[in-house]
């Protein structure tokens, strides 16, 4: 029997412009594995509504690739398919996650032990977090210069097609996905996240289009308002790999190049933002601290308010903050909020009611579908003013004002807060105005004004201590 080629399928569930198996595939059989490692991670192993996505993406994935499955730690599961396959080399694609890199060196020994070839390829990322440095060769900690060098540095490599393989015949076992009991059970919460969301490749492609030829051209003057359909909503197949970075770079590139430069604002806009979920992998890479520690070492010493209370009102989406609680819903409800509701939400619990970012930063962990170590860390510091490129402390964002401003006529809160749907626009953001304020609605948990007076003499603190 010919002897196969391993290839170990991580946050790249797809075929197309697939490196690693392209690779793979050229050296003849193929066999293909998804190992769920719960342990590896720690703390940061998957949370529900991610392993929810897991187990749709991964079924879509197994009708057009046949995929052993296998529970356990990486490095023990491969040293095992290794001896049972016999395979003469192993490929897989970079991971960058703060465990990622030691998991990988332990694979290479295995594989160098076994007298396997061991191949990493890339393919998460636009650019190896090693590849981009500024002038004195030292990663970048500001947003806007990085961007600057990723365009600089010119187009990324071409796409690669899905690749001709041939999967082995030897015999292998395997659990099956029900055995990893990813989807809920009793009671089961996931049927809002099943009516949003199609995971798999094929509809990751669609989506992609679809944006492109629909929705880019209000990209740049839309993107903030959650009442519209102008963002792309493709952040949760791009974490699990569904659809590469490149394969979105390239689509954006020509939709601009056909639209004779109608579309170049909202296009770049649309990159830059492709581009931020690179920084925030580029800050992991060179500051695995991140989903855990403040950049900043003087936040550390934050007085934070470590309340309990506050934090199950902020989850439950009960705070009395129209713009707060209808993301806080449409979270639980489907799996994702809109980008600019997460702001407002965070800058809610870190800034009006004192509960430590990673407080919020493991509830999104928890519940969102797109939940990625590297933009989930990133964004969460940048609000809490302590990231490498953060939001000045000061920087406190009024809920009212924010809600009026990108849902002016309250449309995104009447789907989210039924509560509200009789309430007329002038009060949708502020209830409690209203002559007689509606009693299904709670009044809001804290005064912002008062709020944001408290928060910013604690941030006062912080800035005496950084000089």
């Amino acid at each position: 029997m010919t002897q196969p080629t391993l290839i170990w399928f991580r946050q790249d569930l797809r075929l197309s412009d697939h490196a690693a198996l392209t690779a793979a595939a050229a050296k003849g059989p193929v066999v293909a594995v998804y190992i769920l490692d719960d342990e590896t991670p720690g703390a940061w192993k998957m949370g529900a509504a991610s392993r929810w996505w897991l187990h749709q993406s991964l079924a879509a994935l197994n009708t057009k690739i046949p995929l052993i499955f296998r529970r356990g730690r990486a490095d023990d599961v491969l040293t095992q398919i290794l001896v049972e396959t016999k395979a003469g080399a192993l490929h897989f694609t970079r991971d960058y996650a703060p465990w990622s890199g030691a998991l990988e060196q332990r694979v290479k020994a295995i594989c160098d032990k076994a007298g396997v070839a061991c191949h990493r390829h890339g393919g998460f990322l636009l650019h190896e977090p090693e590849a981009i440095r500024n002038g004195s060769g030292e990663p970048y900690k500001v947003y806007t210069p990085y961007s600057r060098a990723c365009f600089a540095a010119g187009e990324p490599r071409p796409l690669k097609p899905v690749p001709k393989f041939e999967s082995w015949s030897g015999a292998v076992a395997s659990e099956t996905l029900s055995d990893w009991k990813l989807l809920p059970t009793k009671p089961d919460w996931s049927q809002g996240m099943a009516q949003a969301w199609q995971p798999g490749e094929s509809k990751a492609q669609n989506l992609l289009h679809c944006f492109l030829d629909e929705a880019l051209q209000n990209y740049a003057d839309g993107r903030d308002r959650p009442d519209k359909p102008f963002t792309s909503k493709l952040s949760a197949h791009l974490h699990f790999g569904e659809i590469s970075p490149l394969q979105i770079w390239h689509a954006t590139r020509l939709a601009m190049a056909r639209a004779g430069g109608a579309l170049d604002r909202s296009g770049e806009k649309f990159l830059k933002e492709v581009l931020w979920r690179e920084f925030s992998y580029h800050l992991l890479h060179h500051f695995p601290h991140f989903p855990d520690q403040p950049f900043k070492p003087e936040y550390a010493d934050f007085p934070w308010a470590h309340d309990e209370e506050a934090l199950k009102t902020w989850q439950q989406g009960k705070t009395g903050y129209p713009i707060v609680d209808a993301g806080m819903r449409e979270l639980w409800h489907t799996g994702i909020m809109h980008n600019r509701v997460r702001m407002i939400a965070a800058s809610f619990l870190i800034k009006d009611l004192l509960v430590p970012w990673q407080e919020g930063e493991k509830w999104f962990w928890d519940t969102l579908v797109d939940a990625d170590i590297g933009a989930n860390s990133a964004s969460w510091q940048w609000v809490a003013g302590c990231g490498a490129d953060a939001s000045p402390y000061y920087r406190i964002f009024n809920p009212v004002l924010q809600g009026q401003k990108f849902d002016p006529n309250g449309d995104y809160v009447r789907k989210w807060v039924p509560e509200l749907n009789a309430v007329p626009t002038e009060f949708v953001h502020c209830p409690w105005q209203m002559p007689v304020p509606p009693k299904s609605y709670p009044k809001p948990m804290v005064e912002h004004a008062a709020a944001r007076d408290k928060a910013l003499e604690a941030f006062k603190k912080i800035k005496k201590a950084e000089h």
